[in-house]
């Protein structure tokens, strides 16, 4: 069972398996996805990795490998923006590829028995009562949809609700803010889905945001990334870092060229604070979020600051 050691700190040992691949006529490309277990334990809870623009399921090792250390089982699909794929933008797909970022994140919670069965040792392992989902830059607004944000309309409604009530947490990690006047004008031109209400998004998360991630995509400045905290209604947690610019010390992979504010430091802190912030959301009573912040104050405090509604 996920237990009190693992999530203290206790790494055991990991297999992954890639690629495990979803039959998916209606997206042109079939879903495929890298999965990421320990090797021990029962009633695991489920983990769904949404990426940044561009990446695909080989990315993010210093949290995917994390948290399958600590617990998770992680399913990681490639979206159809990912450079493996050179989806350009004149495919007809183009325009609905956040849509179909949101799809694959169902069509994995709708997979789950093709998923346990493709990873060797996994079957009847699995708690599919405790899912999270969790993501980064657009992988973070794609997370926001599930639970409960909604795109702006060009009249200022809410579309459509695509919250999925499996869903019980999410982190959302160097999540974009508001659109309309918010956004530069190239974003506003090549993104106009890149305008999210939060007012919906009920669903507990925690947002990591750094105070020097300066977006080309918005005019605002650092601050534009923790929209998704103070526009959405609670329980919300938010762990702002210092220094930390949109790879937020280099979660995307290690050594990786986008990384401009490398801090393995800084990583690790991810690691433990996002551990231990999904374990008590996922299992009511659990005190892991307090007693980690609790013990990590030292390095809280110089590396950032949380705030907790």
């Amino acid at each position: 069972m996920f237990n009190g050691d693992v999530a203290a700190g206790t790494p055991s040992p990991i297999v992954s398996v890639s690629p495990v691949t979803l039959p998916a006529a209606d997206r042109g490309e079939d879903l495929r996805m890298r999965v990421s277990a320990p090797v021990t334990g029962r009633e695991l809870p489920i983990l769904i990795f949404s990426h940044g623009f561009g990446k695909s399921m080989q990315a993010y090792a210093p949290l995917v490998d994390y948290w399958a250390a600590h617990g998770f089982v992680v399913a990681q699909p490639t979206h159809l923006d990912s450079r493996t794929l050179n989806i350009t933008p004149d495919d007809p797909r183009h325009p609905e590829i956040w849509r179909f970022r949101v799809a694959d994140l169902k069509r994995t919670l709708d997979h789950l028995d093709v998923i346990e069965a493709a990873v060797p040792g996994l079957e009847g392992r699995l708690d599919r009562g405790r899912v999270a989902a969790v993501g980064h830059s657009w992988g973070g607004q794609t997370v926001s949809m599930l639970l409960g944000a909604r795109v702006l309309g060009a009249d200022g409604v809410p579309g459509e609700d695509l919250a999925d009530s499996r869903i019980t947490a999410g982190v959302l990690l160097s999540t974009t803010g508001t659109g309309g006047a918010d956004l530069s004008p190239f974003a506003a031109e090549h993104f106009p889905f890149m305008s999210p209400s939060f007012t919906e998004m009920t669903t507990p998360a925690l947002v990591v945001a750094g105070d020097k991630d300066q977006s080309p995509l918005s005019v605002r400045g650092p601050d534009w990334f923790t929209d998704p905290y103070h526009l959405s209604p609670g329980p919300k947690s938010l762990l702002t870092l210092y220094g930390a610019e949109h790879s937020l010390g280099g979660v995307a992979g290690y050594t990786v060229t986008e990384t401009t504010d490398e801090s393995p430091e800084r990583v690790a802190l991810i690691q433990r604070i996002t551990v231990a912030y999904l374990r008590s959301a996922l299992y009511p009573g659990d005190d892991t979020w307090a007693t980690v912040r609790a013990a990590l104050r030292d390095d809280i405090d110089r590396l950032g600051r949380i705030s907790v509604r």
